[in-house]
């Protein structure tokens, strides 16, 4: 399967496929971090006129990855539910520049993540994206678990 065969496409963060994507993250998040990230994540922010929540699938229409933002405020937007079945392939690439157009266009000019420090392969991921890291924001103040990263948004 290469990139070209990877469909990313706005969907609804309650049909089946989203549900299934979404409970297989919190396992891998409490199998790497000891939390599953529920506690962090509301589907109805990701439901509002300037959010999104995207499905990757591949050539035979399979959910093999997703991802979202929620405003933080009227210039940044947050990521949440990163998630890729397929580690080495480049769909997470896929799903988070599908996210940077999306809120570039909806005129966000920043965009932000958060993730667990023992969480080595999201880390790198982030950082090989572009990301840098910025002082923890929000409910990770303080939380020597976090690690936040911020983008900012261009046409390129």
């Amino acid at each position: 399967m290469s990139l070209d065969e990877i469909t990313v496409t706005i969907e609804s963060p309650y049909t089946t496929d989203a549900i299934n994507l979404m409970d297989e993250l919190s396992k891998c998040l409490e199998n790497i971090t000891g939390d599953s990230g529920k506690n962090s994540f509301s589907i109805e922010d990701v439901c509002c006129d300037q959010s999104m929540f995207v499905i990757a699938r591949n050539q035979n229409g399979e959910a093999i990855g997703c991802g979202a933002f929620r405003p933080i405020d009227i210039k940044t937007a947050e990521v949440k539910r990163m998630y890729s079945k397929i580690k080495a392939l480049g769909v997470g690439t896929k799903i988070l520049s599908f996210l940077e157009c999306g809120a570039y266009n909806m005129v966000y000019t920043s965009i932000r993540i958060e993730t667990r420090v023992v969480n080595k392969q999201a880390v790198s991921f982030y950082e090989h994206s572009g990301y840098h890291r910025i002082p923890n924001y929000g409910k990770y103040i303080n939380n020597e678990k976090a690690v936040c990263f911020e983008n900012f948004l261009s046409k390129e």
